[in-house]
């Protein structure tokens, strides 16, 4: 099938959404880099995004599905097939006394917002954190003592034959940065959630405190994927990098920052290919100091340039 047939078979499964092709990753990443999908898809609905699997299957097409980009390092080369992204058209929250359902497109922070102003308590972690539910899910994300564990109830998934399932929390079996999820094909479709009644003034003053905690100890001023690494077991990894000298050590434009060496950020104008050697450079030199590994934190999908 060409390339021409492709587009219009997806046109024609995704009639409210939008099709793109050759669109740049580095538009739908919080690194800002990462070259082309070859077929980039915003599904409005369910059926949308079930033609889009059935599609997939039948023409052998690789599916990478995308929330809102805030843990993913996408290579110089981009990424063959669909990319699939629920983002703004999956959006929509509900809430029924103390449970909350989101969709998977749904920013955290955006679902934290409505907890708070439905005085429910339990999603103060998630205020500041920039991923969508279902990549929140995936990883089981979390911070300053929080985590998706502890509030989700259960999850509508799609198996990539277009079937819907729901699984229980017990079934996610989440645990730190993994889930079911990162082990199977299954896609987030909504998270449901039980929170509990609070004070709105304790909740949303919990909130400003993480946020203000967040912005003196982050480098959030540059593009970056949050946290580069995961927490090696006894120790800290911004802790072991700043004692092994690596504080703002640099491959072009890949910089681990100075103020907090857990982050490796995008300085400028950096490659997917400079972090990548950066993060693996930060690996090597732990290991010769310390004898502990570093796992990376962030996920990295596409072809090299």
């Amino acid at each position: 099938m060409t390339e021409k047939n492709i587009l219009e078979e997806l046109h024609r499964v995704i009639s409210l959404g939008r099709v793109l092709d050759m669109e740049p990753m580095s538009r739908h990443t919080t690194f800002r880099v990462g070259g082309a999908a070859e077929y980039f898809v915003e599904p409005a609905n369910l059926e949308e995004v079930r033609g889009v699997l059935q599609l997939s299957q039948a023409y052998g097409l690789p599916v990478f599905v995308l929330g809102n980009g805030s843990n993913l390092l996408v290579r110089d080369g981009g990424i063959r097939g669909i990319v699939l992204h629920l983002g703004k058209l999956f959006q929509k929250i509900w809430v029924q006394g103390t449970e909350v359902t989101a969709q998977a497109g749904a920013l955290l922070s955006t679902v934290a917002a409505t907890a708070l102003s439905n005085s429910l308590t339990g999603l103060e972690f998630a205020a500041g954190i920039p991923g969508s539910m279902g990549g929140a899910l995936r990883m089981n994300a979390g911070a300053y003592g929080g985590e998706m564990k502890q509030v989700v109830t259960s999850a509508d998934c799609l198996t990539r034959q277009g079937d819907l399932v729901t699984l229980s929390v017990e079934e996610l079996k989440l645990g730190y940065r993994h889930s079911l999820l990162t082990e199977s094909d299954l896609l987030v479709v909504s998270v449901s959630m039980k929170l509990a009644k609070g004070n709105r003034q304790q909740i949303q003053e919990t909130m400003q405190d993480l946020a203000a905690r967040r912005l003196e100890k982050q480098p959030l001023e540059f593009p970056s994927a949050g946290s580069t690494f995961k927490r090696p077991e006894g120790y800290f990894a911004g802790k072991l990098i700043m004692d092994a000298g690596l504080a703002g050590k640099r491959v072009g434009d890949a910089v681990v920052s100075p103020k907090h060496c857990g982050f490796v950020v995008n300085a400028g104008g950096a490659k997917a290919r400079e972090i990548e050697e950066l993060v693996a450079e930060v690996q090597r030199e732990v290991w010769q100091q310390f004898q502990v590994r570093l796992e990376p934190e962030i996920i990295m999908v596409g072809e090299e340039a």
